[in-house]
């Protein structure tokens, strides 16, 4: 990315919408970054606290998958930088420091096929947006241009996540869905209406307030190594119970 670097990025992400006919969006910061950095895929999820809260786009399936995968152990580089507002560098998840750091993660994400990943938060002052998390298949450090570039990308991600859940969406079923966000697709639309309305369920079903009944949620897919959208889909299709004794869990 040549000089002037803000201009330069919003240059790319711009042309990257215009070349796929649609209004600039998150999803086209995620496209230029993989190409800027010289990775092989990322993503990019909202916050609603101190952790990811929902993705909001992927450049691949194996994206997804690693944005999820910290979703569902709450542990991982994505995680960290929300707490930090700083970024998260993991060049070799396979060393022994990000075992120690994120053991449940490191080690899953080496089994599907990722050996580093940089986390960069997505910040304005005190607001924590999200986080843009950049992965590369083989172990290897971001050289120090490609981190300069990737920060400026993140704030562009930044300004474009705020401002696509300021418009949020139109209608009653975007009112039932929540904000609708530039660059979410419409699977991981499904994905997060699904998983907000299982959280609801669970609230009622075991009594427990919003973030108990989130955690149970990522506990009982964490513990039958399933993917959290799944999951939450069952619940929701009353194909899933859980109970307050988790002995109990299992089909209604």
């Amino acid at each position: 990315m040549p000089d002037g670097r803000p201009a330069a990025a919003w240059g790319l992400v711009a042309g990257n919408a215009a070349a796929a006919g649609r209004r600039v969006s998150v999803a086209d910061v995620c496209v230029v970054a993989v190409r800027s950095a010289e990775v092989s895929g990322a993503w990019v999820a909202a916050a609603g606290g101190r952790g990811p809260d929902f993705v909001v786009c992927v450049t691949d399936p194996l994206s997804e998958q690693l944005a999820e995968l910290q979703l569902t152990l709450g542990e991982g580089p994505c995680h960290d930088v929300l707490a930090s507002a700083a970024p998260v560098l993991a060049a070799d998840l396979g060393s022994d420091q990000s075992s120690r750091r994120w053991p449940g993660f490191a080690a899953q994400a080496g089994l599907l096929g990722a050996g580093a990943v940089f986390a960069f938060p997505l910040t304005i002052g005190a607001i924590r947006a999200g986080v843009m998390g950049l992965y590369r298949g083989a172990p290897g450090p971001l050289p120090t241009e490609r981190f300069g570039d990737s920060l400026v990308l993140a704030d562009l991600a930044t300004t474009l996540l705020l401002d696509g859940a300021a418009r949020g969406g139109d209608g009653d079923a975007a009112a039932a869905a929540g904000p609708v966000l530039d660059g979410q697709s419409p699977d991981l639309v499904l994905h997060r209406a699904e998983i907000d309305q299982a959280t609801g369920m669970l609230t009622v079903q075991l009594g427990v307030p919003m973030a108990e009944a989130f955690a149970r949620l990522r506990a009982y897919a964490y513990a039958h190594d399933r993917r959290l959208a799944d999951v939450a889909s069952d619940i929701v299709g009353r194909r899933l119970r859980l109970h307050a004794d988790s002995g109990r869990d299992g089909p209604p």
